[in-house]
């Protein structure tokens, strides 16, 4: 959970059963996107976890292709910024563009394409939208300067394992680039990924099955 400072009042409720995010992400320093610090993204689609996680904003990236229905729901049923992805793998071109606009007007904070997209194609969907274009990294080899220079806000680095050895890199040639993160699950793996010079950290929440069997073990018990 969040670290407490002795000075702030902290108000819960004794109803909802909040998923914090993990105390090791708040290490990073954060993006600052429209004034609002951005440090830890929950990433998920599942709505009954964006309503009740402290996550700074949501990361709804999917493994489907993007569908305004899903991104229209996601971002009016958050109470957090949400990031939207618009495609770039089998989903390329004109329908990136017009995903990435439909995302922009229904309130996304910004839109997230996936590594196989070309330059050519990131930069057209920059200059469509007046919110960040984030691309993901999931390579040591990306050209990153590329990537920057097509209109790129922000990247995102996703390359499991190897992701602080990635992040490492792009930071030692880019010192400035605002970086996003998957740091695992473990503490010592999200603090390795900051350490590295990752700026936010996305999380993979537990799914709701795995939640809820935590919850009925306790409800047996009682």
């Amino acid at each position: 959970m969040k670290e407490k400072n002795a000075n702030v009042p902290q108000i819960d409720s004794s109803l909802r059963h909040i998923l914090r995010m993990p105390a090791a992400c708040y290490a990073a320093s954060g993006i600052v996107i429209n004034g609002r610090r951005i440090k830890t993204l929950v990433f998920t689609t599942d709505l009954a976890i964006i309503r009740n996680c402290d996550a700074d904003a949501v990361f709804a990236v999917y493994p489907f292709t993007p569908q305004q229905a899903i991104s229209d729901a996601i971002i009016k049923a958050s109470y957090i910024p949400v990031f939207c992805g618009v495609g770039g793998g089998t989903t390329r071109g004109l329908r990136t563009i017009g995903l990435a606009k439909d995302a922009e007007s229904q309130g996304a904070m910004g839109v997230v394409l996936n590594a196989p997209v070309t330059n050519l194609n990131l930069a057209a969907v920059a200059r469509a939208v007046d919110i960040p274009v984030i691309i993901t990294v999931v390579s040591a080899e990306t050209d990153i300067g590329a990537r920057l220079a097509a209109g790129a806000a922000a990247l995102n680095v996703a390359g499991a394992e190897k992701t602080p050895e990635i992040v490492r890199s792009i930071r030692r040639d880019y010192p400035g680039v605002p970086i996003i993160a998957s740091g695992g699950n473990l503490p010592e793996t999200i603090r390795e990924t900051v350490e590295a010079g990752a700026n936010a950290i996305t999380f993979t929440p537990p799914s709701t099955k795995e939640l809820f069997s935590a919850m009925m073990e306790r409800y047996r018990e009682e």
